[in-house]
């Protein structure tokens, strides 16, 4: 087995890593990191607080770097102006791929593959996978049990293959990615890119506070919780965080969503240091090649 694929080809990337859009805490500084260490960097357009921020942040990174990007756009929770402005600047701005969420991408895909760009959709299910298949996404975001922030329950074990044979769509493999063995693994299974998000929070670019950053490396798979008291929809988050009064529909004193309450998943197990992006990325390389030679 090689350390690329089809699709990481395609992109023109040197490792088949995706760093993955994180709600607040991606930022431009992580999609350079990312871009130039040979990744497909993401970060949701929402980071942003306006069209303008986000275009503001998209021209700072095409000034540094001009290696493949992504950017998220969380279609059925994003008012559709917003989702077609920030779409706009990402035609604009040479971004190549769009990662969509929480909603049909069928419009987007249209749009985006009349400017020969790829659309990359996260779904939990064969059922999602089925919808999105049938909107022409390019790929498949399996999210697996283990993932941070809003996950499956299906283990990667079986969700990877499982929509890899069903459909005919390039899957990549999400949930509990944190080392080099995990990205074999992945390979292994069916998919074409591995999509890290834990593993990347502990970042020194990484826009998260330093005491988010040092929980991620001291904590343990026993310390996050997959709960719908967050946010409505289940996910997984460091347990420590989450009030035991917290719910969608009412927060304790001080406690904001998302801000205070942070998400992690099960890679936690394998995290411990923070480092440059850059350094992250050929630790996970070396494992993944160590991890195939000593199969071999």
């Amino acid at each position: 087995m090689k350390l690329d694929t089809p699709l990481s080809r395609k992109l023109g990337l040197k490792y088949p890593f995706v760093a993955a859009p994180m709600f607040l805490i991606s930022n431009k500084e992580m999609l350079v990191a990312g871009a130039e260490a040979g990744i497909l960097p993401c970060m949701p357009s929402l980071n942003a607080r306006t069209p303008e921020a986000f275009r503001e942040d998209l021209t700072w990174v095409r000034a540094r770097t001009d290696k493949p990007i992504g950017i998220n756009l969380t279609l059925g929770l994003t008012p559709p102006e917003r989702v077609q402005a920030d779409l706009d600047t990402c035609l604009a701005l040479d971004v190549p791929v769009v990662v969509t969420s929480y909603g049909d991408p069928t419009a987007v895909v249209r749009q985006l593959h009349a400017r020969q760009r790829l659309v990359f959709h996260d779904v939990i299910s064969l059922k999602h996978g089925q919808k999105a298949a049938a909107a022409g996404v390019d790929a498949l975001i399996a999210v697996a049990a283990g993932a941070g922030g809003h996950a499956g329950r299906v283990s990667p074990f079986a969700l990877f293959p499982w929509l890899a044979q069903a459909l005919n769509v390039p899957i990549i493999a999400a949930g509990a990615i944190s080392t080099g063995q995990q990205v074999v693994a992945s390979l292994a299974l069916g998919a074409q890119l591995c999509y890290l998000g834990t593993r990347f929070i502990a970042s020194t670019e990484c826009g998260a506070v330093d005491g988010y950053k040092q929980r991620v490396v001291d904590a343990t798979p026993e310390d996050i919780v997959y709960t719908d008291q967050v946010s409505g929809i289940h996910a997984n988050f460091l347990k420590s965080t989450v009030p035991a009064d917290f719910s969608p529909d009412r927060s304790p004193e001080g406690a904001k969503r998302w801000k205070d309450i942070w998400s992690a998943g099960h890679g936690v197990a394998q995290i411990d240091a923070v480092k440059p992006m850059a350094e992250l990325v050929e630790d996970l390389a070396r494992e993944a090649h160590d991890t195939l030679a000593r199969l071999a």
